[in-house]
C-alpha cells in the first residue's frame, strides 16, 4: 500500500496520493496504519503517519487544507476524522507538544460540522458537498451524515459529554425519519435531493454507507448497555 504514497518525498506533499486517488483515501490508507499499529505493534510507519495527519489537518486544525478547497465534501473531512478518532482511542503516539491532539482534531470537524447542519429543507441534515458552487451541494446524502453520527457517537464515548450523544441521536433520527434508513429491511440508500425537499431517493446503496452506521450504533448501544444513563439512538433496536 505504502508503495502508492509519494507524499514524504522531496516533491510530495505529505497526505496526499495524487492522481487517480482521492483525498479522502488518503484519509482512510493512515486510518489503516493506525490500525496496523495497533494490531501488530509496529510503528515503522508511525512517523509517517503522523507527518501526513497533521499536514492536511492544516492550520485550522479540523481537515480543511486550502489545497482541497475545491471539492472537499462532508464526507471527504470526516474521513479523515476517523482516522484521528481511532489515533485516540487506540493511544497512538501524541503528536509534539505545539501540534494539535488526536482528539482535538476530530472535535474540530465534529464542531465545523455541526455548524453546517442545514434546516432550510429537509428537516435537516448535512449537505454532501461543503462549498455551494460544488456539483452536489443539493445532495443531503448517508455518508456524510452517517460520518457525523459515527464521530460524535464516539466522542461522546471517549469524552462522556453527553451534548455529542445528543448530536449522535439528532443525526441518526434524521436519516432514519427522512426514509434514507429503511426502517423494515435496515437497508441503506445513498441520498436525497435538498431542492425537492428530499421527498425521493437515491436507492443505490454502498456498504460503506451501512459500515459507518453499523459502527456509531454499536457505540451508541455500548453506551446504554454500560452505562444506562446515557443517550441512545432511539430508533436503533
Amino acid at each position: 500500500m505504502m508503495s502508492y504514497y509519494y507524499g514524504n518525498t522531496t516533491r510530495g506533499i505529505p497526505g496526499l496520493l495524487g492522481d487517480p486517488y482521492y483525498w479522502w483515501e488518503t484519509g482512510a490508507m493512515f486510518g489503516a496504519l493506525v490500525d496496523y499499529w495497533r494490531y501488530t505493534g509496529d510503528s515503522s510507519y508511525n512517523a509517517v503517519t503522523t507527518q501526513a495527519i497533521l499536514h492536511q489537518a492544516s492550520e485550522t486544525r479540523d481537515f480543511m487544507p486550502p489545497n482541497q478547497t475545491k471539492s472537499e465534501g462532508n464526507d471527504d473531512q470526516v474521513f479523515w476524522a476517523f482516522t484521528s478518532m481511532a489515533a485516540a482511542e487506540y493511544g497512538f503516539p501524541d503528536p509534539p507538544e505545539d501540534q494539535p491532539q488526536w482528539l482535538a482534531l476530530t472535535q474540530g470537524v465534529f464542531n465545523t460540522q455541526a455548524r453546517r447542519w442545514n434546516t432550510e429543507t429537509c428537516g435537516g441534515g448535512l449537505r454532501w458537498q461543503i462549498f455551494s458552487l460544488n456539483q452536489g451541494y443539493h445532495y443531503k446524502n448517508s455518508i456524510s451524515n452517517g460520518g457525523f453520527f459515527n464521530i460524535a457517537a464516539r466522542l461522546g464515548a471517549f469524552t462522556k459529554n453527553e451534548t455529542y450523544f445528543e448530536w449522535a441521536e439528532k443525526a441518526f433520527d434524521w436519516v432514519f425519519d427522512i426514509g434514507l434508513i429503511d426502517g423494515q429491511t435496515w437497508q441503506v440508500f445513498d441520498g436525497t435531493d435538498s431542492l425537492i425537499n428530499c421527498t425521493k431517493k437515491d436507492h443505490i446503496e454502498w456498504s460503506y454507507n451501512t459500515g459507518v452506521f453499523l459502527y456509531g450504533a454499536a457505540v451508541m448501544w455500548n453506551q446504554v448497555s454500560i452505562e444506562p444513563p446515557a443517550a441512545s439512538c432511539s430508533n436503533v433496536s
